[in-house]
């Protein structure tokens, strides 16, 4: 099976060495520089991260998407995809950063509207999240790009393959007979795809190893005229 239909069908796809070691090492030397007394960055014993991590740290975009990552999405994108949210996470060492089985629904928009198809809104420091029609988070795709190498000791994503195709799928709901259960190791320089849509659940740190990793969603469709997306950018 191609990856294409693989990650089609089962919802993910691991793939190592699209960055080398001195490609990950000059991504973190930028990211110690920025500039992190802003609202976007957030900093807690548990984490440090970074929203908008592309309009923040806009100098890291050309290496992100080096000739490696690019030619990957080509494969895999058969429609118009842009960048539609970034963050970059460091859960460190000592996390106990635990996060259960669940789908990502909301996406990130400008602005609070009432819309038909578009609720459970919540807001974050003044980022505006909510849920939208089945029909977008669909077609989503995110990237998940890891800076150290990552297993299921310092909280590597398990996932359940193909829930993806199971429109909203309940965790309380899983099957566990039917079910199976799948942990996402990925080496340091290597990336994750998945869909949204896809349960997935993350472990905390039992072996005191460091795990960031730079997660981009991309879609194909703009939202209805009156709302847009938070942080839009094109890949050309």
């Amino acid at each position: 099976m191609k990856e294409a239909e693989q990650f089609l069908a089962d919802g993910f796809l691991t793939i190592n060495d699209i960055y080398s070691a001195v490609e990950v090492e000059n991504i973190v030397q930028q990211v110690e520089q920025a500039n992190d007394h802003k609202e976007t960055f957030r900093r807690s014993s548990d984490l440090f991260a970074i929203r908008q991590f592309l309009k923040e740290v806009p100098s890291l975009f050309d290496m992100i998407f080096n000739d490696k990552l690019k030619a990957v999405l080509r494969e895999l994108f058969t429609g118009d995809y842009f960048v539609v949210k970034s963050i970059y996470f460091d859960k460190p060492q000592t996390s106990n950063w635990y996060v259960a089985y669940h789908q990502d629904l909301t996406i990130s928009v400008d602005k609070k509207l009432e819309l038909e198809g578009f609720g459970l809104w919540t807001t974050k420091q003044d980022q505006f999240a909510v849920q939208p029609p089945l029909d977008i988070l669909q077609t989503m795709v995110t990237v998940r790009i890891h800076l150290d190498h990552t297993d299921e000791h310092n909280g590597a994503l398990k996932v359940v393959p193909a829930s993806h195709l199971k429109g909203i799928y309940r965790p309380e709901t899983i099957d566990w007979a039917v079910e199976s259960e799948v942990s996402c190791q990925v080496d340091k320089g290597g990336i994750m795809l998945m869909k949204p849509l896809l349960l997935h659940s993350s472990g905390r740190t039992t072996n005191n190893k460091q795990r960031r990793v730079i997660h981009i969603e991309f879609a194909d469709r703009e939202l209805p005229a009156e709302l847009n997306w938070s942080e839009r950018i094109p890949l050309n």
